[in-house]
C-alpha cells in the first residue's frame, strides 16, 4: 500500500510540475505578462481586494520592511490604495518563464503619476495548483542607468 501511495504522489507531482500540454514557453510568458498587466490595473482601479487575488499565500514582498504572507502584503499595501489616485503604476517590460512552466520573472518600469520612471519592479510568479499565476516574490529598486551596458 505504501508503494502505491508514494507512486501516486510521485505521478501527481510530475503532472503538477509539468507545463500544460500544448503550451509553449511563449504561451506561458504571455499568460504571465497578462497577469502582470491585470495586477497593475488593480492599483489604477484602486481595488485592493483584486490586488490580493494576485498575491500568493506565501508571498514575500520587499520594501521598507519585508512582508511575509498574503495577509501581511495586502495589509502593508493598504495605504497605497487610499485616495482616488494611484501613487504609481507599473508595466512588464521583460517576462521569462522556466522550461517547466512553474516559475516566471516579470520586470519593468515603475512610474510616478506624471509618467516619469522612478524605479524598476522585479516579480517572481508561480503557477499555483489552481492554474493561476500569483506573485511569490516582489522587490523594487531605483531605475538603472543602462545606456552604456551591453
Amino acid at each position: 500500500m505504501q508503494r502505491i501511495t508514494l507512486g501516486t504522489v510521485a505521478a501527481l507531482a510530475a503532472v503538477v510540475s509539468a507545463p500544460v500540454r500544448g503550451q509553449t514557453r511563449d504561451d506561458l510568458a504571455r499568460e504571465v505578462r497578462e497577469a502582470e498587466i491585470a495586477f497593475a490595473a488593480t492599483m489604477a482601479a484602486r481595488d485592493q481586494a483584486a490586488f490580493g487575488e494576485f498575491v500568493s499565500d506565501e508571498a514575500v514582498f520587499f520594501g521598507r520592511q519585508v512582508l511575509r504572507g498574503k495577509a501581511a502584503v495586502v495589509e502593508g499595501w493598504k495605504p497605497l490604495f487610499e485616495g482616488p489616485n494611484a501613487p504609481f503604476s507599473w508595466e512588464p517590460e521583460t517576462v521569462e518563464v522556466l522550461d517547466s512552466g512553474t516559475l516566471a520573472l516579470s520586470t519593468g518600469p515603475v512610474r510616478n503619476p506624471a509618467g516619469e520612471r522612478v524605479g524598476t519592479f522585479n516579480s517572481i510568479w508561480r503557477r499555483e495548483p489552481d492554474g493561476h499565476w500569483r506573485v511569490v516574490f516582489d522587490k523594487g529598486c531605483p531605475p538603472c542607468n543602462c545606456a552604456g551596458t551591453p
